[in-house]
């Protein structure tokens, strides 16, 4: 495998340091290969000052002592994958509170809905949480969007030399979480076939509203089940769901969340999309073209997940990404067209919405305003553009 330093990623590497200067417990979230352990192994203070709960040597280590081992070690200790012993937390709680808190814990982890309930619970007012994704544009340089695009941000499926290569590992790892991964997170009765299937229909609604029950009449399975095995893929950083925007705009609104595959490298893999020419060729390239836009504003942006939501109106005005920034409501479309311009859909919106500026964003490299609400920005520039806005608009770190 391509070493993953290839690809520096200081502003993760500041965000994290900025935690540990200012909590005695900072958590980094995100899914399996995201390069967390990567960024994160070389803080700890001595290899003493690591441990892997995926690996049998380390659980040893924690368990044999009772977790004793903690008490004495100074500096920063990185504790990967956490959420594997629930009962660390209650012992990092006493860590913690030691007077003269000489020691600095960083956790990793890839099943939020566990570590977060730990987190949130036994390490109240003592835990930074901080997301980390794939890899983004602001990292990888804005002129690799299309292999970004095509391949995703998984360090060992963006970096490795061969097309084929990357779609192998990508149909591993898509194997390999249905097939280890979710049954650990959760009890699961679905078959591996179902649960196959099941990410398959994820990949062809990806973009679109969703409807639980619909989904269920084609799997065979009660709508309760399908809601609950979204919200594991979310739990696992595979999902994204954006709910609908609304405050009194009337009745035909619609108020079905969309729901998105974060990694379009996984996506593709599902529509067996095998390279660039199959990509553009596709009757998804648009749906795909919106979940990249959105993740990698979302990545540059360090934004929260409860400030970004999608609208629309039962056949008519609609836009993809809704944030809610200091600023007011600034609206986001993705147009995989070459020189998008306004639509009727843009202005009705920029008017019900009150938005206070609406960006276009489109697979180019030239920017350029249709009025004072509507700019378009080219791919390549939208870490130059979300610098812009965020400095503009002083949002908080997520």
């Amino acid at each position: 495998m391509e070493p993953v330093n290839l690809v520096p990623r200081p502003e993760a590497t500041t965000r994290i340091r900025a935690g540990l200067a200012e909590w005695p417990v900072t958590v980094v979230l995100g899914p399996r290969q995201a390069g967390k352990t990567w960024l994160t192994r070389p803080m700890a203070s001595s290899p003493e000052h690591y441990f892997d709960l995926q690996n049998f040597v380390d659980q040893v280590r924690l368990e044999e002592s009772n977790y004793r081992v903690l008490d004495g070690l100074e500096g920063v200790v990185v504790i990967d994958e956490a959420q594997e012993k629930p009962d660390l937390f209650r012992k990092l709680r006493v860590l913690a509170d030691r007077p003269e808190r000489r020691t600095r814990f960083i956790l990793t982890g890839s099943a939020s809905p566990h570590i977060f309930r730990e987190a949130s619970e036994s390490l109240a007012g003592r835990a930074r949480l901080l997301d980390l994704s794939g890899f983004s544009l602001a990292e990888v340089g804005s002129e690799n969007w299309e292999r970004l695009w095509l391949r995703g941000g998984y360090p060992s499926h963006y970096l490795t030399a061969m097309e084929e290569t990357s779609l192998e590992r990508r149909h591993h790892y898509i194997a390999l979480f249905l097939g280890r991964d979710l049954p650990a997170l959760a009890e699961t009765r679905l078959t591996q076939e179902q649960l196959r299937r099941f990410f398959q229909l994820l990949a062809h609604h990806h973009g679109q509203y969703w409807n639980h029950s619909e989904v269920a009449a084609v799997l065979g399975v009660t709508a309760k089940t399908v809601q609950r095995h979204v919200e594991l893929f979310k739990g696992a950083y595979l999902v994204r769901e954006l709910p609908p925007y609304f405050e009194n705009f009337g009745k035909r609104l619609r108020k079905a969340p969309k729901l998105y595959l974060r990694d379009t490298g996984l996506l593709h893999a599902l529509l067996l999309v095998r390279d660039r020419a199959q990509l553009y060729a596709s009757p998804r390239l648009g749906a795909s073209w919106e979940g990249f836009g959105i993740e990698q504003l979302v990545a540059l942006m360090n934004i929260r997940e409860d400030q970004c939501f999608t609208w629309s109106v039962q056949g008519g005005a609609e836009v993809d990404l809704v944030l809610t920034l200091p600023e007011g409501l600034v609206g986001v479309e993705f147009k995989s067209e070459d020189a998008p311009r306004r639509t009727r859909s843009m202005t009705a919106a920029i008017e019900t919405l009150g938005l206070k500026r609406l960006c276009i964003v489109y697979p180019g490299s030239q920017d350029y305003r249709i009025d004072e609400v509507i700019e378009v920005v080219g791919i390549v520039n939208l870490p130059r553009w979300t610098r812009i806005v965020a400095d503009k608009t002083s949002i908080p770190a997520g």
